[in-house]
């Protein structure tokens, strides 16, 4: 009898898993905005799972154009969700020049006097940098998150540098005028500031999209997109589902194996 009741609870024994999400980033706005900010990081280890699990990615928020408009503003990313865990919620977007003053993208949107620039985005470990009114110059992005390289590393998601793989980085801020210095992205896969279009969020990152400054272009200047976010399942050992939806990418590495969802899903444990 003993035998039996080892082998019975052997077999019923919990599976846990250790779940990373990321929402997308926020939209970054045009004309002497501020950065959006990365889209939300979210951690949970040792979860017990059973039945069928869905996953939301969220979107990037989409970029703010034209000139002294509402629309120069971008919009919010979009939360990623894994079943009943609490949802990484969407970077907020950039705030542009005359519109959307407050917005928690950047840090701050101008400095409220000549020369009119953004803050930076804020980023998963670090605020954006904050604008500097007696320098014509972009602002850089909050640093993303450094803490989960391995799982960038076996799923070919987050930003490589230098072998570190980085996520939820803020979108940079914009100078004045076209002769500005540009502002970089925050680590993690925040865009640049640049003259008409600036540089998006990278998808499966988070990142926040960058902003724009052309002051003369009142129509054709355009910030960044915000990027799209993932959700990443890891297990010890060698495992797999009963079955998924979604098309999640199954690979094994360093002992672990992961699922990684860059679109809706589920899974059934």
């Amino acid at each position: 009898m003993s035998l039996i009741g080892i082998i019975a609870s052997s077999k019923f024994t919990p599976t846990t898993f250790d779940i990373l999400v990321i929402a997308g980033g926020g939209g970054g706005a045009s004309r002497m905005g501020g950065g959006a900010g990365a889209g939300g990081l979210a951690f949970y280890s040792d979860q017990t799972l059973s039945g069928t699990n869905n996953v939301t990615v969220g979107t990037g928020g989409t970029a703010g154009a034209g000139g002294n408009t509402a629309a120069s503003k971008g919009t919010n990313g979009n939360n990623s969700v894994f079943g009943s865990l609490t949802a990484a919620v969407g970077g907020g977007a950039g705030a542009s020049y005359q519109h959307g003053a407050g917005n928690n993208g950047g840090t701050a949107t101008n400095s409220g006097t000549y020369p009119f620039k953004g803050g930076g985005g804020g980023g998963a470990s670090a605020a954006g940098t904050n604008v500097d009114s007696s320098v014509d110059s972009g602002t850089n992005g909050g640093s993303g998150s450094s803490a989960y390289s391995a799982y960038g590393s076996a799923t070919s998601t987050g930003e490589n540098i230098g072998g570190t793989y980085w996520y939820a980085g803020g979108g940079a801020g914009c100078g004045h005028s076209n002769a500005a210095t540009v502002g970089q992205g925050g680590n993690g896969g925040g865009g640049d500031s640049s003259g008409t279009s600036a540089g998006n969020g990278t998808d499966y990152t988070g990142g926040g999209g960058g902003s724009c400054r052309n002051e003369s272009d009142s129509s054709g200047s355009t910030g960044g997109a915000g990027g799209k976010g993932v959700v990443i399942l890891r297990r010890t050992g060698s495992y797999t589902a009963t079955s998924t939806t979604g098309s999640p990418t199954r690979v094994e590495s360093g002992g672990f194996t992961y699922y990684t969802w860059t679109g809706n899903g589920s899974i059934n444990i």
